[in-house]
C-alpha cells in the first residue's frame, strides 16, 4: 500500500474552479474520508487520482511516484488504483466470482478463480460466487465491487459514496463490514461521502471540503472538537448559531454564555452542537416541540425570540420551561 498525496492541485470546469489549491494526504494503510456537500470537489479528487482526468495545476503522488504533474500524466491502468463506484459498475454478464477474477488476468485461470473465491469469502459472499449482479441485493453488489477492487492488491482504493441508496440497517452493516475488510487488508483508502456519520465512523483522517476548497484536514476527533471554521462545525452535525459580540471572554446567547478567545468588542458567531445542550427543569427557555430521535429526543427550545435545537436524553413535555447548559467541548466561537 502507498501514501496518496495531492499538492496544490487545481481543476476547473467551464472557467470555474472545482478544486482550488487543494493539498492533502491519505496515509499509507489508513482511511481518509473526503466529506462535503455536492459540488465540493470530492469526486473530482477521486477522478484525478485515478487518472481519469488531468489536474490543471499541482501534482499527485502515489507512494514515491508522481502520477500527475507538469508534463506528466500516468495512464489509469498503470496507477494500480482500485475503484468502487456509487452504482457498483459490476459487469452484468459475469457472475460475482467472474467479476472479482476480472482484474487478475496475470494469473492462470485456476489461480484467478481461487483468488476470487478467497476475496468473496473475505466479504462474506463466497456462497454467492455463481450469482449474477441482478440476483444480488444492493449491499451484496457493493461487497462484490469491494472484493473486485481489492483483489489485484492495488496501491490504494477509491470509494465514491459507497453506502448511498441503502436503507439505514444495510448502510450500518455494510459500513462495518467494509471497515473491517479495509483494516484487515491495511488498504490505503480515499472514501467520498456527504454523510458526517459515515465519515466519523470510518475515517482515520477527515478532509472537509466546500466549494472546491479544503477547509480542514485532521483526525476525526480533532475536527469534531476543534473545528477550524463554522462551515467545518456544521459539516459534522447539527449546530445552533448566534451572532453576537465578545465581551469579557464570552459571547452571550439567549441560552447561556459561550467562552471566547476573541478580543473585547469583536463581532462573533457562537455555535453550539445540538448534542452539547443539556436541559433540566428551570426558567431559561420554553420547550416548543419534542420529536423522538432514537434513544434521544430532538427538542426545539425558545428564549428571547430565538429558537434552537437540542438533542438530549431528557424527556421533556411541550410547554415546559427549562434551564440550558452547554458542554464546553461542543460550543465554539468564530470571528464574524
Amino acid at each position: 500500500m502507498s501514501t496518496v498525496t495531492l499538492r496544490n492541485v487545481r481543476r476547473a470546469y467551464d472557467g470555474a474552479w472545482a478544486l482550488d489549491d487543494v493539498s492533502l494526504t491519505a496515509p499509507e494503510g489508513k482511511v481518509l474520508a473526503l466529506l462535503g456537500p455536492s459540488g465540493s470537489g470530492k469526486s473530482t479528487i477521486l477522478r484525478l487520482i485515478a487518472g481519469l482526468e488531468a489536474p490543471d495545476a499541482g501534482e499527485i503522488v502515489i507512494g514515491a511516484e508522481t502520477v500527475s504533474g507538469p508534463g506528466r500524466l500516468l495512464p489509469t491502468e498503470q496507477r494500480r488504483i482500485g475503484m468502487v463506484f456509487q452504482d457498483y459498475s459490476l459487469f452484468p454478464h459475469l457472475s460475482a466470482g467472474a467479476n472479482v477474477a476480472f482484474g487478475l488476468d496475470r494469473l492462470t485461470r485456476a489461480d484467478r478463480d481461487a483468488q476470487a473465491l478467497t476475496w468473496l469469502d473475505r466479504v462474506g459472499l463466497k456462497h454467492r460466487a455463481g450469482a449474477f449482479p441482478h440476483e444480488l441485493s444492493g449491499g451484496e453488489q457493493q461487497r462484490v465491487a469491494l472484493a473486485r477492487a481489492l483483489a489485484p492488491k492495488p496501491r490504494a482504493v477509491l470509494l465514491d459514496e459507497p453506502f448511498s441508496g441503502l436503507d439505514p440497517v444495510q448502510r450500518a452493516e455494510l459500513r462495518d463490514a467494509t471497515l473491517a475488510t479495509l483494516m484487515e487488508t491495511g488498504t490505503t483508502t480515499l472514501f467520498v461521502t456527504h454523510d458526517a456519520e459515515d465519515a466519523l465512523q470510518v475515517a482515520d483522517r477527515l478532509a472537509i471540503l466546500k466549494g472546491g476548497r479544503l477547509l480542514q484536514e485532521a483526525a476525526p476527533r480533532i475536527a469534531y472538537d476543534q473545528p477550524a471554521s463554522l462551515d467545518v462545525a456544521a459539516a459534522l452535525g447539527p449546530i445552533n448559531v448566534f451572532d453576537g459580540v465578545c465581551e469579557n471572554g464570552v459571547v452571550a446567547t439567549p441560552f447561556g454564555n459561550v467562552a471566547s478567545a476573541l478580543a473585547n468588542g469583536a463581532r462573533a458567531r457562537a455555535a453550539v452542537r445540538a448534542e452539547a445542550i443539556a436541559l433540566r427543569p428551570g426558567n431559561m427557555a420554553r420547550v416548543l416541540d419534542v420529536r423522538p430521535h432514537g434513544a434521544h429526543d430532538l427538542v426545539r427550545i425558545a428564549a428571547r425570540g430565538v429558537v434552537w435545537r437540542a438533542l438530549t436524553p431528557a424527556r421533556m413535555g411541550l410547554g415546559e420551561t427549562v434551564d440550558v447548559e452547554f458542554q464546553p467541548a461542543g460550543a465554539f466561537v468564530f470571528s464574524a
